[in-house]
């Protein structure tokens, strides 16, 4: 009997450690199955895994090269700008998590549940990984990982980064939702945008002590792939992509980047804003607008989801931020040759992501 008991307690500890994720995910062939290693939703990994390594899948870097020769899936390429920027996402908040811990926060006054929130944050971007690596038909690459510079130095600067990152991830999983073909694609996007939300609720109300609503309606911002070069491309560190990535983000525009003078403008309704063109760390160019001698240009703001366009003075660079607005959520600002910025192609700088909350961290958006 005693006998039984140890062969059954063996088995048992055999068992688990064979579905442990580390071992599920032991080579890129599982990531070609989507039965394999812990399943999004099915799954405790993706909200307690509470270790400093990598969990499942981003324990493997590498891409996932197509297994069969076709036909591609027609969302196939929104998921894998998808899954490029969710690698930038899941990575910011790794690196936080083997930065820091729980005492660093609190020394800080911050609550004594702050690094357990960051740690589970970072698991539900695991299981994102997972669910965009699924979501791509075997007829096509599986992105890997770049390596990634956020520049963060301590542990304040990181609470205040991660609201530019969220309230990114919120704004171009509405443009991708215009873009997607299927509607299961679009229900998935709106599923993962309302867990980003739910970060950044978390951040607003636990964090920083602020009322958490943003109006009636976060902003919607239809030109998604713009987003993702002037955010998450930018963390990426230069020639660090593996070769056989698809390019990130496709296509692209490749548009100048916005940041705006601090100094002179609280980048708050009301307020007079001068636009600065900076660096893209991702390709180490600064680009400027190349404006035609007279030729109308105008600042468009979106907010919620209408946008207002306001004058536009290409010799100052500068313009005013919209008094309607009101001073939650974001407002993000392009500059276009047409007012509203009816297409894509009509967007000649940009996007800026103006942040009202936390007040605290909005000057980031001027770095």
């Amino acid at each position: 009997m005693q006998s039984s008991i140890t062969l059954l307690v063996l088995l048992s500890f055999v068992t688990a450690l064979l579905a442990s994720p580390i071992r599920q995910g032991a080579s890129t062939s599982c990531l070609s199955d989507p039965q394999c290693g812990p399943i999004p939703g099915q799954s405790l990994l993706y909200s307690d895994y509470s270790h400093k390594s990598p969990p499942f899948p981003a324990n493997i870097t590498t891409p996932v090269l197509a297994t069969t020769t076709g036909p591609v899936g027609e969302d196939d390429v929104l998921f894998q700008n998808l899954l490029s920027a969710e690698w930038a996402v899941y990575s910011f908040y790794q690196q936080g998590v083997e930065a820091f811990n729980q005492s660093v926060f609190t020394d800080l006054g911050f609550p004594d549940t702050t690094f357990q929130r960051i740690t589970e944050i970072r698991d539900n971007e695991a299981g994102h990984l997972r669910i965009f690596q699924n979501s791509i038909s075997p007829a096509s690459i599986k992105p890997g990982a770049c390596r990634y510079e956020y520049g963060f130095t301590n542990a304040k600067e990181f609470l205040a980064l991660q609201n530019i990152i969220e309230v990114s991830s919120m704004a171009f999983l509405t443009g991708l939702a215009q873009q997607a073909k299927a509607s299961s694609t679009v229900g998935a996007l709106v599923a993962i945008g309302e867990t980003e939300t739910r970060h950044e609720v978390w951040a607003l109300i636990d964090v920083w002590g602020l009322n958490p609503f943003a109006g009636p309606a976060d902003t919607s911002f239809a030109y998604a792939n713009q987003i993702l070069y002037i955010t998450l491309a930018d963390f990426i560190i230069a020639g660090s992509c593996p070769h056989e990535n698809p390019p990130y983000p496709y296509p692209s525009q490749k548009l100048p980047q916005l940041s705006y003078n601090g100094s002179t403008s609280t980048g708050h309704p009301g307020s007079p804003i001068m636009f600065v063109y900076k660096q893209n760390r991702y390709n180490n160019e600064t680009l400027v607008p190349d404006y035609e001698p007279g030729k109308s240009y105008y600042a468009v703001f979106f907010h919620g989801v209408n946008n207002i366009t306001m004058t536009f003075d290409t010799k100052t660079n500068s313009s005013v931020v919209p008094p309607e607005f009101d001073s939650q959520g974001i407002i993000l600002v392009v500059i276009a040759d047409e007012p509203g910025a009816p297409t894509l192609n009509s967007v000649v700088a940009g996007p800026l992501i103006l942040l009202q909350q936390p007040a605290t961290a909005t000057n980031i958006s001027a770095a």
